[in-house]
């Protein structure tokens, strides 16, 4: 690239955030973040600020557990219910059906006040080296989740098999691939690059739903905030900070999926 073009794919970046709207946008930014430091109270912020910290890492790694466990399950739910026979298919989509159609609090309490409350009934879960773990919130909290994740990502999955044009697949048949090379070579990877724009929207919606895991006891950064409101009766400040924290994390959630989508050269078919 010549030093002219360089010159000028420069000064087109910089005329781009050099927009009015641009400008307003971080005028009112830049005020609000003013306002905030100058008129409100946050002389609370040092007492729970490792309290915090510990509530945005426990959030982070519940959403990339449940969204890697849950995209595990996902695809060969989504592969069952395109291409599975009948005695695959129809569970895969019975699930996917009756999960996407139930709140996802209503499974978060089923899973930890319905079956958590079944292990200590058993003297052989309480003598298990399982049990310090199943006496725990968490582990319900990451199974609910992934369970939601799994069956609407089994969904759009589905629709990205059932998209792969059925010639390539034919083609590497007869190019004698086998269906595990071929599913590893051609339709898995095109599925996924169909899906990914829509995985993008499920995993920031996932971040959006962990807030529930606050309601059986795991302290996240939600649960950190509704903490401080009820020690120093502040209302404001804790939610507003909670806010700019999910913006953060779902700013960071797009770019990446963005970065990834950039680096699949086209899409086929």
């Amino acid at each position: 690239m010549s030093a002219a073009a360089s010159t000028g794919h420069g000064a087109s970046a910089r005329s781009e955030w050099l927009q009015p709207h641009r400008i307003v946008l971080i005028a009112i930014a830049a005020g609000l973040v003013l306002a905030a430091a100058f008129f409100m109270r946050w002389e609370w912020l040092p007492d729970y600020l490792d309290m915090a910290l510990l509530g945005i890492w426990r959030t982070i790694w519940i959403l990339v557990v449940t969204c890697v466990l849950g995209f595990m399950l996902a695809v060969p739910l989504g592969l069952a219910q395109a291409a599975g026979p009948f005695w695959l298919a129809w569970p895969a989509k019975a699930f996917c059906t009756v999960i996407r159609g139930t709140p996802l609090l209503l499974q978060l309490w089923l899973l930890y006040y319905g079956l958590g409350s079944l292990f200590p009934q058993y003297p052989w879960i309480r003598q298990s080296e399982l049990w310090p773990i199943l006496r725990q919130a968490w582990p319900y909290a990451v199974l609910s989740l992934t369970i939601s994740y799994a069956a609407y990502e089994g969904e759009v999955m589905r629709g990205a098999f059932a998209g792969v044009p059925r010639g390539q697949l034919e083609a590497a048949r007869a190019f004698g691939m086998s269906r595990t090379t071929m599913f590893r070579r051609i339709w898995l990877p095109q599925a996924i690059s169909r899906a990914l724009p829509t995985l993008a929207g499920e995993t920031v919606l996932q971040l959006k739903a962990t807030p529930l895991v606050a309601t059986i006891t795991v302290i996240d950064i939600y649960a950190v905030a509704s903490r401080v409101r009820q020690d120093t009766f502040i209302v404001y400040e804790p939610l507003l900070l909670l806010a700019l924290i999910y913006l953060i994390i779902t700013g960071i959630l797009v770019f990446a999926f963005r970065r990834l989508e950039a680096r699949i050269p086209a899409r086929l078919g």
